[in-house]
């Protein structure tokens, strides 16, 4: 009788419970998956809206869409690294319209085969993340102000080599055709930004690399004081930036089909927004790589939705603008919630 007794307040203490601890399981999923949610909710509501729900449902669309987001895509998880250890690059941009540069003059200029072409210009997307990660890892030097510099030293590089002209010449037939043909009803780009974004999760996510990464951004003080190689990651980081960059550069040379000298610079904010965006999604109040391809696809669709419902001009850039700003909020205050490493990254110091 007594056991029964002792019992039954434990019993109804642990029914008491569940509630409270689904409320929290709610919560959290509602903080990792409600980027995917409001994506979802976006699709829907472009869909059955009747100034856009044809073309925007329209195979044409959608393949649209996902190629234009492949540049985009390949920055904005570029990024990721250097601020998962507590660093900025504002370079990945300009590092791309270099490394689309160099891949095309390979070729128009040099009549080089494509693939020495592209080996060109994923090299040259490393040397300018070598350049930074000499600079900001070694002689720690701020890594704002130096990708900054970077940023408005490479275009104008640029600039200067191709004297304003577009490389257009003599592009390889199958690097045009991998930026605009598609492959089993999707974009070829896309198949290769599905390959790129699983190795950078995987990289990021379960490996000591990425682990470490992350104890540096959170706390470069601590993981020095614990043995971990703080130079030597943010080193490697600011490389692997570049980089991925300059993949993003040759997929960019396949969907323009040459190297222009106007393009790639303008996709730092929309990458940007995009990391931003996806740190408060899937791992919420840390830059992760899925959140980021997540982000990167919220700002594709919704501006393809705002555009095809015949909105005016300017709405983008305000929606471009106005998801960086809300993006950075949330995941700021996520961070300080959850005392993460986007904290750190804010920051930008060791």
């Amino acid at each position: 009788m007594s056991g029964t007794r002792l019992r039954e307040p434990a019993r109804e203490s642990a029914e008491a419970r569940p509630p409270a601890a689904r409320t929290g399981r709610l919560s959290a999923y509602g903080e990792r998956y409600g980027l995917v949610l409001l994506l979802v909710g976006v699709i829907a509501f472009f869909s059955v809206l009747p100034a856009s729900s044809t073309a925007f449902t329209s195979t044409a669309n959608v393949q649209s869409v996902l190629a234009s987001i492949a540049v985009v895509a390949v920055l904005a998880v570029a990024a990721v690294f250097p601020l998962a250890c507590g660093q900025f690059d504002f370079s990945v941009a300009a590092t791309s319209l270099v490394s689309s540069i160099v891949c095309a003059a390979t070729i128009s200029n040099h009549d080089a085969p494509l693939p020495l072409a592209v080996l060109c210009g994923v090299g040259a997307g490393v040397l300018v993340g070598l350049v930074n990660a000499v600079l900001v890892a070694l002689l720690r030097l701020n890594a704002f102000v130096i990708t900054i510099g970077t940023a408005t030293l490479l275009p104008g590089l640029v600039q200067w080599y191709t004297q304003g002209v577009d490389l257009v010449r003599g592009i390889s037939q199958p690097l045009r055709d991998f930026g605009s043909l598609t492959w089993l009803g999707l974009p070829r780009v896309i198949w290769l930004v599905a390959l790129i974004t699983a190795v950078c999760w995987f990289t990021l996510a379960h490996t000591a690399f990425g682990r470490r990464l992350y104890a540096v951004g959170s706390n470069a003080s601590a993981a020095r004081l614990v043995g971990i190689p703080v130079t030597t990651l943010t080193f490697g980081a600011l490389v692997t930036s570049g980089g991925l960059a300059g993949i993003a550069g040759v997929i960019l040379t396949a969907r323009n089909g040459g190297g222009l000298v106007d393009s790639g610079a303008d996709l730092l904010f929309p990458a940007l927004a995009a990391v931003f965006l996806g740190a408060t999604a899937i791992d919420p109040g840390r830059y992760n790589v899925l959140g980021a391809v997540v982000g990167t696809l919220f700002v594709a669709v919704s501006v393809s939705g705002l555009t095809l419902a015949g909105t005016a001009e300017w709405v983008p850039a305000v929606f471009n603008g106005a998801a960086l700003i809300v993006a950075v909020a949330v995941s700021t205050l996520l961070a300080r919630r959850r005392g993460g490493p986007l904290a750190g990254a804010r920051q930008g110091n060791r």
